[in-house]
């Protein structure tokens, strides 16, 4: 737990920096997510927000962290729940101010009823607000409440705020590199979510549901400390497979179908990503096993294409190349090659990148492009690598390709030299 506060206070430092650096200083408010009601008076399981929880590493609802960024440094405040035993009873424990403010090494902690009393106080005579604006319309009607505090006192000599930006392009840029404590997290969750993929193939069979591998699934997930699915798992046998987010999962699967699966964990608030297409009854068809290697290899492409120093749109290339030359080669397509990449004609079976970011979210924070040019890629950035062919019926596809949908995915972490595939 000392290490964790250590790592989260340094993220918060790092913020602070910034701001110092953006204006000379500033306030930084950030909230965590708020519990969702599912039906009456039943919560959703509660997700805390994944940029206050990199800030802070504090697990609770109703909480928001202030950075105060000054002449005399950086100031960490906290404000979360009270304790309260009779709540503690139906809910479970909270760690109230005191504790938290010591376990999670903040400089201050008080209630969170306390917030809005508090608030001009901590905005007065700063140069700049670096929150979250527009994240939801509760907190940006606080927020205005509490300028409009500031600016009401301007008699006294108090100045609000003259500038107000958004805190996630900061820490996009923080969180797309991700440290040792990260990448261990994320290689746990990968190494989860291989083993819960491994039981899915060993048990799937001709005349299961669908939702019965899932279950398979969910089993390994939790059995082996994950918190959470980081998503909802794609369990897509024959032509459910090119539906690329398809969610029922409750088709009877038959002999000879292929089923794509596309699952991963959440452990500890990381999460993992991947996808393998399998026959059901443990053997490919010619047709199934040709596209198969097409994607394969287009797989195998991207994983040597990405290394640091190299732009990150060019891996999606390399799978563009690769899938319309297997298409052509399959007689899917017309050719040659650089012909069907310019008319985009593969793009009717082939119709997503090859891939994205990968960290606290599925779809992690963080730019692909600045400044109109790509990315390039360095150590410490996590990404997929996944690309797919999506054969549906009734789209030109000849009878024996019809509705086969293939898709590979891996997480790998950029490296010195390289890639860790996680």
């Amino acid at each position: 737990m000392k290490n964790a506060h250590l790592l989260h206070r340094g993220r918060r430092d790092a913020l602070i920096a910034a701001m110092r650096k953006h204006s000379g200083g500033g306030l930084a408010l950030l909230p965590t997510s708020a519990e969702a009601v599912r039906n009456r008076d039943s919560t959703y399981p509660y997700r805390h927000d994944s940029y206050f929880y990199y800030l802070t590493g504090f697990p609770e609802p109703e909480a928001v962290v202030a950075l105060v960024a000054d002449e005399a440094g950086g100031r960490h405040v906290l404000f979360c729940r009270e304790k309260n035993a009779e709540r503690e009873i139906w809910d479970g424990f909270r760690y109230g101010p005191d504790a938290a403010k010591e376990i999670f090494g903040f400089d201050e902690a008080h209630p969170i009823g306390e917030l809005d009393r508090l608030l001009p106080d901590l905005l007065a005579d700063r140069p700049s607000l670096h929150t979250p604006v527009g994240m939801s319309a509760d907190w940006d009607r606080r927020i205005a409440a509490a300028l409009n505090e500031v600016r009401a006192r301007v008699r006294t000599g108090v100045t609000a705020p003259d500038e107000i930006v958004d805190v996630r392009g900061t820490l996009d840029r923080m969180r797309l590199v991700k440290d040792a404590h990260e990448l261990e997290l994320m290689r746990r969750a990968g190494a989860i979510s291989s083993e819960a993929h491994r039981r899915a193939m060993a048990r799937a069979r001709p005349g299961w549901h669908e939702y019965e591998v899932e279950a398979e699934l969910a089993h390994e997930f939790l059995r082996q400390g994950a918190q959470a699915v980081a998503y909802p798992s794609i369990v897509a046998s024959g032509p459910n497979a090119c539906v690329l987010h398809y969610r029922d999962n409750d088709r009877r699967m038959a002999d000879g179908d292929l089923i794509l699966i596309d699952a991963g964990c959440e452990f500890r608030g990381y999460a993992s990503d991947i996808t393998r297409t399998f026959p059901v009854n443990g053997r490919f068809t010619g047709p199934q096993k040709d596209v198969y290697e097409v994607v394969l290899a287009a797989q195998l492409a991207c994983i040597d294409a990405v290394r640091p120093g190299v732009p990150f749109h060019d891996y999606h290339r390399v799978a563009e190349r690769v899938l319309a030359q297997g298409l052509v080669d399959l007689k899917l397509i017309d050719g040659p090659l650089d012909a069907a990449l310019e008319s985009g004609s593969y793009k009717r079976f082939y119709m997503h990148r090859a891939g994205h970011w990968l960290g606290m979210d599925v779809h992690d924070a963080g730019h692909y492009q600045e400044k109109g040019e790509s990315v390039k890629l360095e150590p410490g950035m996590v990404l997929t690598v996944e690309p797919g062919l999506y054969l549906r019926a009734g789209d030109g596809v000849p009878a024996h390709f019809a509705d086969i949908g293939v898709r590979i995915e891996d997480d790998v972490v950029i490296t010195a030299d390289g890639v860790e595939n996680l």
